[in-house]
Formats: C-alpha cells, structure tokens, sequence
C-alpha cells in the first residue's frame, strides 16, 4: 500500500484517499463528519458519491473475483506493465 501520508498530492485530494481508505478498511467507521470535512476541501457531494460507487464496485469485483478463484493477472510483478488506453 501507498504512503498517503507523505504523498505529494494536494490536500483535498489527500483527504478524500483517506475516507476512501477507511470506506475500504473500516466501512462501519465511515461518519457524517468525514463527509462533511469532505465538503469542506472542495468536493460536491456528486464527487463524494463516485468515489464510494467506484470503492464499492473494486471491492465487490475482487469478492466476486475471489469466490470464482479467478487468477491473480500478476501485473504488480510484471517488468512491463500492460498498456494503457488513453
């Protein structure tokens, strides 16, 4: 995993990363506060609400994934990573 915290991104964006971590480690944790501090730096709620759509769908693809057995692709140890869309 990352180092969020020493990360050289700016604040909002630092900010939301981190709910979207606890959203993923600790989704019971998740308040209204954190929503609001959300808010606060910048982002609408539209915003706030696709980046927990799109944490939900990763963590139900790697579940579904999972229960199937489905292959680890390897791209973490791959010396090339595949290419990218543009």
């Amino acid at each position: 995993m990352g180092d969020l915290e020493n990360a050289s991104i700016d604040q909002p964006l630092k900010r939301l990363l981190e709910f979207v971590k606890t959203l993923t480690l600790k989704p019971a944790e998740t308040n209204d506060a954190e929503v609001e501090a959300l808010r606060e730096t910048g982002w609408t709620d539209p915003q706030i609400a696709e980046a927990v759509y799109v944490t939900a769908l990763f963590a139900f693809f790697n579940r579904v994934a999972d229960a199937f057995g489905l292959a680890n692709p390897g791209y973490r140890e791959m010396e090339t990573p595949p290419a990218q869309f543009e």
